[in-house]
C-alpha cells in the first residue's frame, strides 16, 4: 500500500461503533429519543463517508488523473477522511467516558480501563498489519492517541476546545523544530532501541513524531472531537453554532494560508509524492515527500505557511478541522431532520458502524484480490465503486444479525476484564 487515511479510524476507524438501535447514552439534559437517535446515527454517517473517502485515496486513481468534479472528490478525501476519523475518534472517547457528564468514581475508572485496553489492542494490531502494509496503517497511532487522550477525559467542552485550539497553534512548530533536530544518526541510535521499530517500519518515533499520522500534531484533531462528544448535538441552537465555527476556521485558514503562501498554498502533496499521508512537510521519514525531497534542515520554514492535505501545519489543522466540524453537524442534522432520508442511508450508516472491520477488511480484500492502489497507473474508478458498493452490502447484511461489526465484537470482547477494575 502506499496511499493513506484511514481511521480511525479510523477512524482511523471507530473501534467500537455503536449499534444501529440509539437510545439516549448518558444525555443529559431534554432531547427526544428521535432527536438522540439522529444525533448519534450522524455520527455513524459521518464515519462512514470517512471510510468512503479512505477507499477514494487507497483504490481510486491517482489526483494527477482525475479533472473536474471527481478530481475535487479525490483532493477533498486526500488528507481530510483521516482527519476526520480522528475526529470521530475523539468523539468515541467521550461514548465510553461519559458522553454530557464525565464518569467518576468506579464507572470512570473502569471507562478508563477499557479505553486503555482499546489503546493496547489497536497498538498491536496496527503493528501487525504495518508489517505487511508498511506505516500508512493507523491503528497504531490511534493506540497512542488514546493512551495520550486518558488524562482529559473528564474535562468539559470548552476546555477541550482551549487545548484543542493550542494544539493546533503550538505542535506544527514544535513538531518542526524538532524535526529539524533529529539527525539522521539520533534517528537510528532511537530505533536500534526501539522494539516496535524492529517488527515494523512504525516505531514510537514514528508513533510520536515522524510518521503519516505523529500524536504530536494530530492530538489536534482526536481532542477537538472529545469537545464535541461533550456538546448536545441535538441542539439546533449547538448546530448553528458550530456550522459557523466550521466554516469560519475553514475559510479563515486557506484563506490566510493562500495570502501567505501564495496560490501553490493549497497543493495536496500527492501531486508531488507518491503516497499521501502524515504530516510531509513537517517529516523527514517515509510518507508524502518524495525521496529525494532532503532532509527537513535543508526546508524552508515557509512551509509551515502552506495548508495542503496533510501539510501538518497549523492552517491545515485549523482548516481540516473546521471541515470534520462541517461533516459531523451537517451528517447529524440530516439524519435528524430527514427521517426518509435515514431510512434509505441505513445500508451506509451500518458501514460507519463497523468502520474498523470495513478498514482492516479493505486492506485484506486488495491484498487477496491483488486490486491495484490508486497510485502510478491506476485510472479506473471502478474497483473503487465496487469496493464501496461491497462494503455496503457486507454491513447491511451483518447488521442484520449482530449489534457490531466483526472485529468491534473481539475488541469489545477484550475490554471485558475492566470490569473488574475496583
Amino acid at each position: 500500500m502506499t496511499q493513506t487515511q484511514p481511521p480511525q479510524e479510523t477512524s482511523a476507524p471507530q473501534e467500537d461503533s455503536p449499534p444501529p438501535p440509539r437510545t439516549l447514552p448518558e444525555s443529559a439534559g431534554p432531547a427526544s429519543p428521535g432527536a438522540s437517535m439522529g444525533r448519534l446515527v450522524g455520527v455513524d454517517l459521518a464515519r462512514a463517508l470517512a471510510v468512503f473517502g479512505m477507499y477514494v485515496v487507497h483504490i481510486g486513481p491517482p489526483l494527477s488523473a482525475t479533472s473536474g468534479v471527481a478530481g475535487w472528490i479525490r483532493y477533498i478525501s486526500d488528507g481530510h477522511s483521516s482527519v476526520l476519523f480522528a475526529t470521530l475518534a475523539g468523539f468515541s472517547l467521550m461514548l465510553l467516558a461519559g458522553r454530557r457528564e464525565p464518569k467518576t468514581g468506579l464507572a470512570g475508572r473502569q471507562a478508563k480501563a477499557r479505553i486503555a485496553i482499546r489503546a493496547v489492542v489497536l497498538l498491536a494490531l496496527g503493528t501487525v498489519m504495518a508489517m505487511e502494509y508498511g506505516g500508512v496503517i493507523i491503528l497504531g497511532f490511534y493506540g497512542v492517541y488514546f493512551l495520550l487522550a486518558l488524562p482529559l477525559v473528564r474535562l468539559r467542552a470548552r476546555t477541550l476546545a482551549i487545548i484543542a485550539a493550542a494544539f493546533a497553534l503550538v505542535t506544527p512548530q514544535l513538531a518542526f523544530v524538532l524535526t529539524s533536530a533529529l539527525t539522521e544518526s539520533v534517528q537510528q541510535s532511537i530505533n536500534t532501541y526501539d522494539p516496535l521499530r524492529h517488527l515494523s517500519e512504525v516505531g514510537v518515533l514514528d508513533l510520536l513524531l515522524t510518521g503519516f499520522y505523529p500524536a504530536l500534531t494530530w492530538m489536534s484533531f482526536v481532542i477537538a472531537g472529545m469537545a464535541l462528544g461533550r456538546l448536545d448535538l441535538s441542539s439546533s441552537t449547538i448546530q448553528k453554532r458550530l456550522a459557523a465555527l466550521g466554516a469560519t476556521l475553514t475559510a479563515a485558514a486557506y484563506g490566510m494560508s493562500l495570502l501567505l503562501a501564495g496560490p501553490g498554498a493549497l497543493r495536496s502533496l500527492a501531486e508531488d509524492g507518491p503516497s499521501s499521508g502524515g504530516s510531509g512537510a513537517l517529516r523527514t521519514g517515509s510518507g508524502s515527500m518524495p525521496p529525494d525531497a532532503g532532509s527537513l534542515p535543508d526546508m524552508s520554514a515557509s512551509l509551515l505557511l502552506k495548508a495542503g492535505p496533510h501539510s501538518g501545519t497549523t492552517f491545515d489543522i485549523i482548516g481540516s478541522v473546521g471541515i470534520a466540524i462541517l461533516v459531523i453537524v451537517g451528517a447529524t442534522v440530516a439524519m435528524d431532520r430527514l427521517p426518509r432520508l435515514r431510512r434509505l442511508a441505513k445500508p451506509v450508516i451500518a458501514v460507519g458502524t463497523m468502520s474498523l472491520t470495513a478498514y482492516v477488511g479493505h486492506f485484506l480484500a486488495q491484498s487477496a484480490l491483488s486490486t491495484p492502489a490508486g497510485t502510478g497507473t491506476q485510472q479506473s474508478w471502478l474497483p473503487l465503486i465496487m469496493y464501496v458498493l461491497g462494503a455496503i452490502l457486507f454491513a447491511a447484511v451483518w447488521s442484520r444479525f449482530f449489534r457490531r461489526g466483526p472485529l468491534e465484537y473481539l475488541l469489545n470482547a477484550a475490554t471485558k476484564p475492566a470490569k473488574h477494575i475496583r
